[in-house]
């Protein structure tokens, strides 16, 4: 095995967990709904932070997903 494709294995790796970990981030569709019904009443700017933090970590799953998937094709090539 190279040297190559050890290292882009444990790129791949690190991808996969970090694309676990922001997925597990990400609130549910469902939270707002779920906070309607229990009364939970939420100010503006909470509402605003809370959608730049979920675009935010939107944003990164993609381009995280994307390196994992150029890795596993460099891997494939290369192996």
């Amino acid at each position: 095995m190279s040297p190559w494709i050890i290292v882009l294995t444990i790129l791949q790796l690190l991808t996969a967990l970090a694309t676990i970990l922001i997925v597990l981030f990400q609130s549910g569709k469902s939270a707002g709904l779920s906070g309607a019904i229990g009364g939970v009443a939420d100010t503006f700017l909470a509402k605003n932070k809370a959608k730049s933090l979920d675009a935010k970590l939107a944003k990164y799953t993609k381009w995280v997903a994307i390196a994992f998937v150029v890795l596993t094709l460099l891997i494939n090539i290369l192996a």
